[in-house]
């Protein structure tokens, strides 16, 4: 039982915009995508943060291929070695931000759902360039928050499950929970109001 859930965890399906209903073969859809889902979260600001991905990944393109012709150019004594390393220095600083902002905005959710029988959750979450991606979980296999370290209205809260290192983040602070009693099913009932 334990390898089945881990399985459906690792189930990813990617989509052109968040919002946007999957469909990976409108004549044979996938046991997952011909089940209904309700949406229960929603954060309106994950369209610009893929947005903000695919322009990092551009100006990071942009950015290295500056690199070879500016070690032409100091070949050519036509730039000092300082400029040479200060083009170097910001092509590493480039690639660092790229990893980190991809790394954090692959983890960010943008909408939950969760399917009727409140057995399958269905995350909607960037991909490296930008485009949405649907991963499901078993609700069985999500840790509550309450048996977390997590503080509920902080500005992040991670998602963890039991036997999937995978963590997603969702943000209550700047995100709507469309519905609180579905979603407390999913994540536990927590204390305060949002």
């Amino acid at each position: 039982m334990l390898e089945s859930r881990s399985r459906f965890c690792k189930m990813q399906v990617p989509s052109l915009y968040v919002g946007r209903p999957i469909s990976t073969s409108p004549d044979k859809p996938s046991p997952m995508e011909a089940e209904k889902f309700q949406m229960i979260y929603r954060f309106p600001g994950i369209r610009f943060c893929g947005s903000l991905s695919r322009v990092k990944i551009l100006q990071t393109g942009i950015t290295l291929v500056i690199l070879p012709p500016s070690c032409y150019w100091y070949m050519q004594d036509l730039i000092s070695l300082d400029s040479l390393f200060f083009t170097g220095g910001i092509a590493t600083f480039a690639l660092a931000m790229l990893y980190w902002v991809s790394h954090f905005f692959r983890r960010l959710v943008g909408i939950l759902y969760v399917n009727e029988a409140g057995t399958m959750l269905r995350v909607a979450h960037l991909t490296f360039w930008g485009r949405r991606q649907d991963t499901y979980c078993p609700v069985a296999n999500i840790i509550p928050v309450s048996e977390t370290s997590e503080r509920p209205f902080d500005v992040f809260l991670k998602i963890q499950q039991y036997d999937v290192d995978e963590t997603f983040y969702l943000t209550l602070r700047f995100g709507r929970i469309l519905d609180r009693k579905r979603f407390g099913q999913v994540f536990g009932n927590f204390d305060g109001k949002h």
